[in-house]
């Protein structure tokens, strides 16, 4: 077959979990046989500041095709400009399905909707409920939203909670096709110890965007409440936030536990999981977050709030807060620090992510989903 990919920031890249989604699915998409292009944003990478500049000049990666949209930085019409011109470009590709991430982009999927081009769409969560949009982004957002739930020939979601949503507020039915994990590699600390003098499952971890909707303002000041030793590392790079980045900055400085790594990647990333004590997610929106299942495949013990996207992630396996609660979070920190046997071992958390999450099954069901939309079948059944 041959695929578009519109809705990404660029790949490769772990700006976010969208492009870890469209990175891994479009590389094993590529292994099996199928053409796939994916159309970049031509812009500032806002999370990872030293971005290679060469980055811009690619043109495949993994056998992936890359076409590069000019994109503005402003980010009220970065999605709106990018997912245009992207569906422009897209239409003269002769493409057999193309694939929209996010509900922004989606708002263009009507486009090859009408030129009779089939469509798949995938909801990486509600993302108009995220705090850093204004009034014109967020009902843009839910322009997009009505546009998938239309006119999309299948409708993937991450969540039976936005899978309900969907079917709630448009009675239109979707598929439930979770994120996945990679086999992990475990690192002994190296770069970690000579960079940020941290010590193997001596520090509390949080790795994601600096955006308000993760909580990590609530992290921040639940953990100043804790008398502990182990400190406290906030990794990753902001995202159209510079003055909520700012804040985090300024609540960092006042505790000299709290590290700050900036956006991290690679063998970085690797050792962050492989030696924390715990992984914390204080998100008070999720769509599948994939840091967590990447925590989990660690084996890593994960605190997280209790919103259904967390816990339909981990179950059992971790433990869980009340959203934006700070003193709960504060009360679950201590209990987790001073009791780490009321965890699941390593080898069971790990067992269990692997089981259930896998870029492979992923992949295979993606594959039907699009034969089954070329070939106009109805489909009911998830992953």
């Amino acid at each position: 077959m041959k695929i578009a990919m519109i809705g990404h920031k660029r790949i490769p890249s772990r700006e976010g979990g969208i492009e870890i989604v469209v990175e891994e699915l479009s590389t094993r998409l590529v292994q099996m046989g199928h053409s796939v292009t994916v159309y970049n944003r031509k812009g500032k990478n806002v999370a990872d500041k030293n971005a290679d500049k060469e980055a811009h000049k690619l043109k495949s990666y993994k056998g992936i095709r890359i076409v590069h949209i000019p994109t503005p930085d402003k980010k009220a019409l970065n999605a709106v400009v990018y997912s245009f011109l992207a569906t422009i470009a897209a239409l003269l590709g002769n493409y057999d399905v193309i694939h929209y991430h996010a509900e922004g982009p989606c708002s263009m999927l009507v486009i090859p909707h009408f030129f009779g081009i089939r469509t798949v769409a995938t909801i990486h969560g509600l993302d108009w409920q995220r705090a850093k949009w204004g009034g014109f982004a967020t009902k843009f957002l839910k322009f997009g939203e009505k546009i998938a739930a239309r006119y999309a020939d299948e409708v993937i979601v991450l969540s039976r909670n936005v899978q309900q949503y969907f079917l709630d507020t448009y009675n239109r039915q979707t598929i439930y096709i979770p994120n996945g994990v990679n086999r992990t590699e475990f690192i002994e600390p190296d770069r970690i110890v000579k960079k940020f003098g941290l010590e193997k499952e001596k520090y509390i971890l949080y790795l994601g965007r600096i955006v308000p909707e993760k909580g990590i303002t609530y992290l921040l000041e639940a953990y100043s409440m804790i008398d502990t030793d182990i400190k406290l590392v906030i990794a990753g790079g902001g995202s159209h936030s510079g003055d909520f980045m700012k804040q985090v900055e300024k609540m960092a400085e006042k505790d000299d536990r709290v590290i700050m790594t900036g956006f991290v990647q690679g063998n970085t990333l690797a050792e962050l999981f492989s030696n924390c004590y715990m992984y914390v997610l204080p998100s008070d929106i999720e769509g599948m977050p994939i840091s967590l299942l990447e925590a989990m495949s660690f084996g890593r013990r994960c605190l997280a709030s209790d919103i259904p996207e967390n816990k339909e992630a981990c179950r059992e396996y971790a433990k869980y807060f009340k959203k934006s609660n700070i003193e709960d979070l504060r009360d679950k920190l201590r209990e987790c620090i001073n009791n780490p046997e009321g965890f699941y071992s390593f080898d069971e958390i790990m067992e269990y992510c692997y089981k259930r999450f896998d870029w492979n099954k992923v992949t295979g069901a993606s594959v039907r989903l699009y034969i089954d939309t070329i070939l106009n079948v109805e489909r009911i059944n998830n992953i």
